[in-house]
């Protein structure tokens, strides 16, 4: 194991940060808060369009409440969401997934939000620098600096150009890299690993007049599956919604080249999303009157980080968006890379324990996640449909599935059970039958709102999803309860009292994932 090198210790900053999204701004603001002096170097200027409007729990009260923002964020008067509502597999009618079913979201914590991305990531910008970061925006990362070092090189820095064109080469201990799927310093930890499975394009725009759910539904989003894809439908506010279609990328060259007609065309084709937006009216001014067209490709970096380096958000990885994960990935990954930077800058642990318990967590949540997604798409079995005929012919079962075994419990993991292809298409096949029968026993009468989904939540996929989240959102709520004072994995960390380090646990400590399984192990 190495320490930091000398000239680490003679860095103008402790942690530089690139990219100010919630994934960034998480990382910055909780390294702050530790004492550390942070710069955080944002291309654009906020507010500023992003994708992504629908949050989960753990982002709102579990790791809002650790940024001290929670209060903030609850009057800024976001749509509530209390889950999400899916029309989806054999079953015609749609049926709730309610985050109330779970033991550790209810009460308030049972809810999350619909947000505008541009109102959202301000008030987590904001935050950052009320903790103490330096904020620079219009700033543009150029290149990571490294240095060598006996045990190879190190990353000291960043160079980067500020909003009126001067460069600067500032150094720092460690650089955190949340500057989305398309910034540069990611290379620098080597390729993307692309999933096979969900290789897919996504075409959005956002109406006003929208119908809603009824009663208390109306914030839910709604997933509405179709032959050749499926639409999100997110009520931002009681006018505004967002609504975007997920369709094979064969059809790439039809929505880039013609959105509009595209676009009305798919909605055509999807009767639940017709019936919505038959009294709409697409915004075509201001942030949001633009149709915009994205990959929406799934993949995960073959590191998530090097020594004096940390990836976090759609920089490090990014996963099919029916779940809404991609705020909760990003945050999540930057309250461990905190925690890491953290441990390591108080000198209490070296960079590579940090390090290698921030890889296996930020690996774990990604891999329950992609099996959960797997699970879902493969319980529509309908021979006649383009989309789910095209996922099946990209070889999931044998390509795609030991790509996995590389990409969520390859080398740096250290799960040897993890390389077994075989055990992983059994797990899937288990996990799909069990979502499929959940939701088919649902049926037309159990989709009131309030309906406890025992079946559903008593997959071991979706178990596997909500125990990352609960554990984040319960620590968040209770502080440094000895309950949750556990390692996740056989010699692994536990986060300390107030959450912002990790720590050795006590010696009697049992591995959380003892009994449960740790959901890539199932």
């Amino acid at each position: 194991m190495t320490a930091l090198n000398d000239q680490a210790h003679q860095a103008g900053y402790d942690v530089i940060v690139v990219g100010g999204g919630p994934a960034g701004s998480t990382a910055a603001a909780l390294t702050a808060m530790a004492g550390h002096r942070v710069l955080l170097l944002e291309k654009e200027s906020f507010p500023r369009h992003q994708i992504g409007e629908s949050l989960l729990p753990a982002t709102v009260h579990g790791i809002c409440t650790l940024l001290g923002v929670a209060d903030e964020i609850h009057q800024a008067g976001f749509m509530p969401k209390r889950g999400g509502t899916f029309r989806w597999g054999a079953n015609p009618e749609p049926w709730n997934f309610l985050f109330a079913y779970s033991p550790v979201l209810s009460g308030p914590a049972s809810t999350a939000y619909q947000v505008e991305r541009m109102k959202f990531d301000q008030i987590l910008l904001d935050n950052a620098r009320r903790v103490g970061v330096e904020v620079h925006e219009q700033a543009t990362a150029l290149a990571s600096l490294t240095s060598p070092t006996d045990a190879g090189e190190r990353v000291t820095g960043v160079r980067w150009r500020d909003k009126d064109g001067t460069e600067h080469e500032s150094t720092a201990r460690f650089v955190v890299d949340g500057s989305g799927n398309t910034g540069r310093l990611s290379r620098t930890l080597g390729k993307r690993r692309y999933s096979e499975a969900f290789k897919n394009i996504a075409l959005y725009g956002y109406f006003e007049g929208g119908k809603r759910l009824p009663g208390p539904d109306a914030g839910n989003i709604l997933c509405c599956a179709f032959d050749e894809g499926w639409f999100w439908y997110i009520p931002l506010t009681d006018e505004l919604t967002s609504v975007g279609v997920v369709v094979n990328r064969s059809r790439a060259q039809a929505l880039q080249q013609d959105p509009e007609t595209a676009l009305k065309d798919l909605i055509e084709r999807a009767p639940m999303i017709r019936e919505y937006l038959a009294d709409a009216t697409r915004v075509t001014e201001g942030p949001y009157g633009q149709l915009r067209v994205r990959k929406d490709y799934s993949y995960a970096m073959e590191r998530f980080w090097a020594p004096g380096m940390a990836l976090v958000g759609d920089a490090a990885c990014f996963i099919d968006p029916v779940f809404s994960t991609g705020v909760h990935l990003g945050t999540y990954g930057a309250l461990l890379a905190a925690r890491s930077i953290n441990a390591v800058l108080a000198g209490e642990l070296t960079e590579e324990r940090a390090f290698e318990e921030f890889e296996r967590r930020y690996r774990r949540e990604y891999g329950v996640f992609y099996e959960f997604l797997l699970a879902f798409y493969d319980m529509r079995q309908t021979e006649e449909s383009y989309f789910w005929e095209a996922r099946r012919a990209s070889e999931t079962a044998t390509s795609d599935l030991n790509a996995f075994v590389e990409l969520v419990g390859g080398v740096s993991s250290g799960e040897t059970v993890l390389t077994d292809p075989d055990a992983l298409r059994a797990r899937f096949a288990v996990s799909s039958a069990e979502l499929a029968e959940a939701i088919d026993s649902t049926g037309p009468a159990r989709t009131r709102s309030g309906e406890r989904m025992d079946k559903l939540f008593g997959t071991q996929v979706v178990e596997g999803v909500m125990q990352g989240m609960n554990e984040v959102q319960a620590r968040a709520r209770l502080g440094g309860t000895s309950a949750l004072e556990q390692p996740l994995f056989p010699g692994g960390l536990v986060p300390s009292p107030d959450g912002l380090r990790w720590t050795e646990p006590a010696t009697d400590a049992a591995p959380a994932d003892a009994a449960l399984g740790t959901g890539a192990e199932r």
